[in-house]
């Protein structure tokens, strides 16, 4: 590794993503850890025609990060940049897992966060990241502004009131390196959660009457079984009492049931296929009910240790259980074995330009598949499913795999052309362009 002003840099690097979906072979990895060098890598790149590529924590399951040229590592670039009351600003690399600790002493918290917070902050943004709860969108719409190099090398605010920012806060990396990152946060507060059973019948006959009744909802469907858990999250204020299960006893159910033992499944079901129904009834009827109020974050997020790969599509909030009733008729119909649930959330609408839930209220659904299964069968799988959701005008997660083009996105996107038009500008002579970015934006 060789170091040289306000970066190291390293050559002969292989890069994986966490689900091993994509991988590259960067011509030079570099970590900056200046604002100013990122714009002197950018610039030097552009003018040799060469490509730039920033990677946060590996969490998309798509192929929008893979490097052809330099790959940047913004982990020298991570913390907190500023706060004015409830807008805090980091720096783009600061994994969200690290943030809230940073807001806690101003006694904030974001609004609404996903199940999983290993990804930075720059990831979860340019992928449109989001949780449940139709009264908040993705975590893009948290955002009140950014701090960019665009594809010319030069340095960029995007403030609130900048009309760009309904582009960059949801960018995909095509319009430049995030750098810093400002957030509009809320008080901390507390989440009330109640879990348990339900069958999947109910769940989707519910779904749609209980995420209009509750601050955040979801549930998880087993395949093969008529089995699901059911998830519904109350917000409540900052002295709200922590009560719940013992710490052991979340243990049991946090860690060693839903990542060691789920593991341990899901290897029999790599070995023996047949066994998969049987194995998802059986978890499906284990499922117990529990309560407890924490910190949001701690009730938000969950340890996901088994690694899977994903596909998530979002379709209008009113087409969920139809969606979910074809879906199971396929699984009926086929001989797919799928050990893993599948996830079903919701979000307001927003007026970001990308964003999955721009301009109508969305139902979000999400399958998997263990990331030893048959690499064909979860490709057929995973294709059989989008087939149905696309029949919806479904918008597939920027950072999860799907296999849609410009032509597609342009028919379910009614700004995608305006996003376009934002990119020529940040991004003239396609420094940040990639494989994915060609397909999904058309050049």
């Amino acid at each position: 590794m060789l170091s040289v002003s306000g970066t190291s840099t390293a050559t002969g690097h292989s890069w994986q993503n966490w689900g091993g979906t994509a991988s590259c072979s960067p011509s030079r990895v570099v970590r900056p850890t200046s604002v100013a060098t990122i714009a002197d890598i950018v610039r030097e790149t552009a003018g040799r025609g060469g490509t730039v590529k920033t990677v946060g924590a590996g969490h998309s399951f798509s192929t929008i990060a893979v490097a052809d040229d330099v790959q940047l590592e913004l982990s020298g670039l991570r913390g907190l940049a500023g706060a004015d009351g409830r807008r805090v600003t980091l720096h783009a690399g600061t994994h969200l897992h690290e943030i809230p600790a940073l807001l806690a002493p101003r006694g904030l918290a974001m609004a609404n966060l996903g199940d999983v917070d290993r990804q930075t902050i720059a990831g979860a943004i340019s992928t449109g990241t989001h949780g449940t709860g139709l009264g908040f969108g993705g975590i893009s719409t948290q955002i009140a502004g950014v701090k960019l190099v665009n594809g010319r090398g030069e340095i960029v605010t995007v403030g609130p009131d900048d009309p760009d920012l309904p582009a960059v806060a949801l960018g995909l990396g095509a319009l430049g390196v995030l750098v810093e990152i400002t957030l509009d946060c809320v008080d901390n507060f507390r989440l009330h959660a109640v879990e348990g059973p339900a069958s999947a019948d109910d769940a989707i006959a519910g779904f749609l009457d209980r995420v209009a009744e509750s601050d955040h909802h979801e549930f998880y469907m087993f395949p093969h079984t008529n089995c699901a858990l059911v998830k519904t999250n109350t917000r409540l204020g900052t002295d709200a009492p922590i009560t719940g299960p013992p710490r052991f006893r979340r243990y049991v159910d946090d860690e060693l049931l839903s990542n060691k033992v789920f593991r341990l499944l899901c290897e029999v079901g790599v070995r023996a296929p047949r066994l998969v129904p049987a194995i998802n009834a059986v978890a499906g009827r284990s499922l117990s009910s529990r309560e407890l109020t924490d910190t949001s974050t701690r009730i938000f997020v969950s340890d996901r240790d088994v690694r899977f790969r994903e596909m998530e599509y979002a379709i209008p909030l009113e087409n969920v259980p139809e969606a979910l009733r074809e879906i199971r008729a396929l699984l009926d119909r086929r001989e797919y074995r799928v050990s893993f649930p599948i996830e079903v959330r919701a979000a307001a609408a927003d007026d970001l330009m990308l964003s999955t839930a721009t301009g109508r209220r969305s139902g979000y659904i999400a399958v998997h598949r263990y990331h030893r299964d048959d690499p064909a069968d979860a490709a057929a799988y995973f294709a059989d499913v989008e087939s149905i959701l696309t029949g919806f005008g479904g918008r597939p997660h920027w950072g999860k795999m799907h296999t849609r083009d410009a032509e597609y996105l342009r028919s379910v996107y009614p700004r995608f052309d305006e996003f376009r038009a934002v990119r020529d500008r940040f991004d003239p002579s396609r420094v940040f362009a990639n494989d994915y970015l060609r397909r999904v934006l058309g050049d």
